[in-house]
């Protein structure tokens, strides 16, 4: 197999537990290379990304490493089968990678939970509060790029609709509640579309009022998606330069750890969803 110009979030992410497999096992890379017929260079490649894996040698590398968690390795092979094109390849070309590296993660993952303290949930935005999001970029993005990312979130939200919906749990701080991002009637149509969206069966939606005080990772904005086990879930940070990805097993257990503690501080739902109509009535 050819090695690849370009690699994807989950490409990367499943050369990162090829790797963890090969060294937790003591495995050295010759040793990996001889066991799948391959020459020391093609390791490397599998591991980074670069370069595809079969099944077959993925599942020959898991048994000689001593893996034996069928969950895990079923992962695994789910995440090396070559993907198709999936429809946010249209977008391949004209909005970072990193972006539809998001959009892959949330189609791939098991249940998403995901913390707000300025922002509104990206999947349960309205296209006018999407809009003057998009539009408080610096430097100040032309409009077609606009309409791009907007179209991307817009197709994002499908993960949350019809037969295969994903379970979603938001948690929102007051803060994000109250910014009037598009002015005040953008605001409102907003919190009626997060009151709409918090009645389905799929979606939760709570919320951390200023009266709770702190709370950890205040600030940021976080998406914790699961995977088919603990081992393959994932945590997507937004930052000003783009999203960071993370994998690492202390930084799961930290995030997940977070997400326990801000559920135990947020209203329940229907509290929340009381919260969210006052401060509705107030505009």
């Amino acid at each position: 197999m050819t090695a690849r110009t370009a690699t994807t979030e989950r490409q990367k992410r499943l050369g990162y537990e090829l790797r963890r497999m090969r060294t937790a096992a003591g495995v050295s890379a010759e040793y990996a290379a001889g066991l799948l017929g391959v020459d020391r260079g093609a390791i490397s490649a599998m591991e980074s990304g670069a370069r595809a894996i079969s099944i077959e040698r993925l599942r020959t590398l898991a048994c000689n490493c001593e893996v034996t968690d069928e969950l895990y390795i079923s992962g695994l092979t789910e995440m090396a089968q070559p993907a198709g094109r999936r429809w946010w390849d249209r977008y391949r070309g004209q909005l970072p990678q990193s972006f539809l590296d998001i959009a892959e993660l949330e189609d791939r993952s098991i249940r998403m939970r995901a913390a707000y303290s300025v922002h509104m949930p990206g999947l349960l935005q309205t296209s006018d509060h999407a809009l003057a999001v998009f539009r408080m970029v610096i430097p100040a993005l032309p409009e077609h790029e606009v309409a791009l990312r907007l179209a991307l979130r817009v197709e994002r939200q499908q993960v949350l609709d019809g037969e295969n919906a994903h379970e979603f749990v938001a948690i929102v701080h007051e803060a994000a509640l109250r910014m009037q991002f598009g002015g005040r009637t953008v605001l409102r149509a907003q919190l009626d579309h997060l009151l709409n969206r918090s009645e389905q069966d799929n979606v939760t939606v709570l919320v951390i009022p200023f009266d709770a005080g702190g709370f950890p990772g205040a600030g940021q904005t976080v998406l914790y998606a699961e995977g088919p086990t603990a081992q393959l879930d994932t945590v997507q940070v937004d930052n000003s330069h783009g999203p960071d990805f993370i994998h690492a097993e202390t930084q799961l257990a930290k995030y997940r750890a977070h997400f326990d503690l801000m559920e135990k501080l947020a209203l329940p739902p229907a509290a929340s969803r009381d919260f969210i109509r006052t401060i509705a009535s107030q505009l």
